[in-house]
């Protein structure tokens, strides 16, 4: 029997129980569909969490308060208790390390801001005018916190773009007086909207000088410092000569923890790389279920075509023919669930960048891949019983419906 005959066979065999084979193309579509559309959502977390680390600043190195006694970095060490705070000192002693072009220190905390009888909470974070450029940050309009001694500062402060738009609508913000806490600020300059990074919302945050933050607060301490090495190949190094300085003005105690964003990224595209595999794993299941539906309906199959099969026998088909024909059609399913299971993961993998534009819900490439392969072997090797079975019948027994 020819392949064109073989495939005619099983197109026929197939449209001659349209429910049947819908049923059986939509279970292998479900499978197939799962695993794109799980891969997606796996793989778009993973590039999520990539770009928001990306997009806090190039060359980051960043020193937290409190030791972690692991060698990798958990984000619940990210603020840690420590018997030696850091302090504004802290940082400016590491502008000394070669290897380091700027540094910013961070204070934080929450206060309210009142303009006009408007009131609300926000998050206050102080610093210098060196945190613009390394957490790349960009104006809407004015300018960023002016250069000058880290422990003074100037009553000025810069608004994110929804306080911005909360606080006073369709009036020119430059320049208002605002109340933050127990003081009073002049707004010198917007944000541009950015979201969410490093754990902040830069849209609802209200930047100050560290010093009037620190004093706001009643603390001299720092929730972190932010290094920027001075290029990539330096990053390692300003690392460790990060530690070497805090080391010595803490009295030779390594009391703080010191990650790269490099370190960070590497870390979270292994835990989410290695998720996005369970998951294709876990929906590679419904596969296996799909492809036991498909064993049984060719089983079924089988009986239902005793005499056809007979007949063909007679006519002086083998053994090997039967087969491949109970093979090919099995195939043929498999080959149709998969590719409609593709079209409804790729829709509904749009369908969440549709409605999440900021979330990259994109399939990876081995996934479909391994989806559509998966697919097909499955509805093939569940598809050998049923085909051997029919190879084996006596054409004489199959003529006579036995």
């Amino acid at each position: 029997m020819r392949t064109s005959d073989l495939i005619r066979f099983a197109r026929d065999a197939a449209s001659g129980s349209p429910l049947r084979t819908v049923l059986l193309v939509l279970a292998m579509a479900i499978g197939v569909a799962a695993v794109v559309v799980l891969t997606a959502l796996g793989d778009g977390a993973r590039r999520y969490v990539l770009r928001e680390f990306s997009s806090i600043g190039s060359n980051l190195v960043i020193v937290l308060p409190g030791r972690s006694q692991t060698g990798g970095f958990n984000p619940g060490n990210a603020i840690t208790s420590t018997p030696r705070d850091l302090t504004v000192d802290d940082a400016q002693a590491l502008l000394r390390a070669s290897a380091v072009h700027r540094v910013a220190p961070l204070a934080v905390g929450t206060s309210e801001i009142s303009v006009g009888g408007k009131l609300r909470e926000v998050m206050v974070a102080g610093t210098t005018a060196e945190f613009i450029d390394v957490r790349r940050l960009a104006l809407a309009q004015g300018r960023f916190l002016p250069p000058g001694d880290w422990r003074r500062g100037a009553s000025e402060a810069v608004i994110g773009a929804r306080i911005r738009d909360e606080m006073f609508g369709r009036e020119e913000a430059l320049g208002q007086l605002v109340r933050i806490g127990d003081r009073r600020f002049r707004i010198v300059g917007v944000l541009a909207a950015s979201g969410q990074g490093l754990g902040m919302n830069t849209d609802e945050l209200v930047i100050v000088p560290v010093a009037l933050a620190q004093a706001m607060f009643n603390s001299n301490t720092l929730f972190r410092i932010l290094v920027e090495a001075t290029n990539r190949d330096t990053i390692e190094l300003a690392k460790t000569q990060a530690g070497e300085i805090i080391k010595l003005r803490h009295e030779g105690e390594q009391d703080v923890t010191i990650i790269t964003q490099d370190a960070v990224l590497a870390t979270f595209d292994r835990l989410l790389g290695t998720m996005t595999v369970a998951v294709a794993g876990i929906a590679a299941i419904s596969l296996a279920v799909a492809g036991i539906l498909v064993m049984n309906v060719m089983l079924v199959s089988v009986t239902q075509r005793t005499a056809e099969i007979g007949l063909l026998k007679a006519l002086g088909a083998t053994g090997a023919t039967i087969r491949n024909a109970f093979l090919t059609e099995a195939a043929m399913l498999s080959v149709a669930g998969a590719l409609l299971g593709f079209v409804l993961g790729q829709s509904g993998a749009a369908l969440i960048r549709q409605l999440y534009p900021a979330y990259p819900a994109f399939p990876p490439d081995w996934a479909v891949l391994a989806g559509l392969g998966t697919a097909l072997v499955t509805g093939i090797l569940f598809g050998v019983l049923p085909a051997r079975r029919a190879a084996r019948l006596d054409p004489v027994q199959a003529l006579a419906r036995r």
